[in-house]
């Protein structure tokens, strides 16, 4: 079965959700560099469909990395995906994540289209 990955980046660490359907597999963080984020999603997920994450200061250089390391990255607009996260009940880093996976099937939310970066 397909596996869904959502990322909420930071600058120091990054919260990790792995979903498969409707059931959580995994959650945990790790420190905020793409390559040690790949080798933990391949770890821990076999079969990824996605890999999701919002726009901030490091998105450019984590699409562009997670992509060259043969992962679906998928960045999503901050402001789309911020109504969605104030309606959360508990607002925590780790379920920002978990709630990052679905963002890509909703209908308010837009795929960002993120400049080349010669540094990846």
């Amino acid at each position: 079965m397909e596996q869904f990955i959502g990322l909420d980046v930071s600058l120091k660490d990054t919260f990790i959700s792995v979903r498969e359907g409707r059931q959580r597999i995994w959650r945990g963080r790790c420190s905020s560099d793409p390559k040690l984020i790949a080798e933990l999603i391949r770890k821990r997920a076999a079969n990824v469909e996605r890999v999701v994450f919002e726009t901030g200061p490091l998105s450019v250089w984590f699409y562009h990395a997670l992509t060259l390391e043969g992962l679906p990255a998928i960045c999503i607009d901050a402001r789309h995906a911020k109504a969605a996260l104030d309606m959360a009940r508990n607002k925590t880093d780790a379920n920002d994540a978990t709630a990052s996976r679905i963002w890509p099937r909703s209908a308010f939310t837009a795929r960002c289209a993120l400049r080349a970066s010669r540094a990846c």
